[in-house]
């Protein structure tokens, strides 16, 4: 669909995890504008890095041809990195929101949950290879290798094949169950995801294999869309003076691993 010069062509795709990456700013720009994250960027470099208020977490956005483009870190009591989590290039970034959306939560959910649960609500089923969850057009699988004595990192790939990794997802053994959650359940969501000039960043074309929806939309909405994002993440309830949230309990095996 060709677009004007008031307009622009924008793509709604299924599924969502092989959309594409997405615009970085859809992470960079909350952050700092409405959860008050400062940033760090070096005009040399090409890479930006976001701290916490509470210094407790930093995000690292840095272009890797040979790993991940997004790696977040959570800093312990002790000033080590205590849990991770990471995302390659073309993760949409509509899965990494979810994630920062949940971390920056002023009223988190429940730190008890099962990042299972939303896959299998939407028809994923067991894997035959490793511990976990498949899509149901084998494009996804999120899987978590060991068992309940030795609980592993969390892996999310999307693939077009054995050998065509599109990308990964990481989270170490002690991310929050619930940050996961919030990961799993934007990826499970049926509901497309929009994208502009979508052809330059979809890992394939193939009409067997993802849905194209293309409209002509007013070009300002495009930018609205984040101006809106940013304004309802800042305008999310906090807790009331004095009450801080209760603290998370402790990840199953975290004590015997330290």
């Amino acid at each position: 669909m060709a677009s004007s010069p008031q307009t622009v062509a924008v793509d709604f795709i299924t599924p969502r995890h092989l959309a594409g990456g997405g615009d970085p700013a859809w992470i960079t720009v909350p952050l700092h504008r409405a959860c008050g994250w400062t940033y760090d960027d070096d005009p040399l470099m090409p890479r930006v890095v976001l701290t916490s208020p509470d210094k407790s977490a930093v995000l690292r956005l840095e272009p890797n041809t040979d790993g991940q483009w997004w790696v977040l870190h959570h800093i312990g009591g002790t000033g080590l990195s205590d849990w991770y989590a990471s995302f390659g290039a073309r993760t949409p970034v509509e899965l990494i929101a979810g994630f920062v959306d949940a971390l920056t939560d002023p009223t988190p959910a429940a730190a008890t949950s099962d990042p299972f649960e939303p896959l299998r609500h939407y028809g994923w089923e067991s894997t035959q290879t490793a511990p976990g969850l498949a899509a149901p057009d084998g494009t996804a699988f999120v899987q978590r290798p060991g068992d309940e004595h030795s609980q592993g990192p969390w892996f999310i790939t999307a693939t077009l094949g054995h050998d065509r990794p599109v990308w990964q997802a990481r989270f170490g053994e002690n991310t929050p169950p619930h940050l996961v959650t919030a990961v799993t359940t934007a990826l499970a969501d049926p509901q497309p995801v929009w994208r502009t000039n979508s052809p330059l960043g979809l890992p394939t074309l193939d009409p067997k294999i993802i849905s194209r929806h293309t409209i002509a939309a007013p070009k300002a909405l495009v930018p609205a869309a984040l101006v809106d994002r940013v304004t309802t993440l800042a305008d999310r309830p906090h807790p009331p003076k004095g009450e801080p949230n209760p603290p998370e309990p402790p990840t199953p095996g975290a004590s015997r691993r330290r």
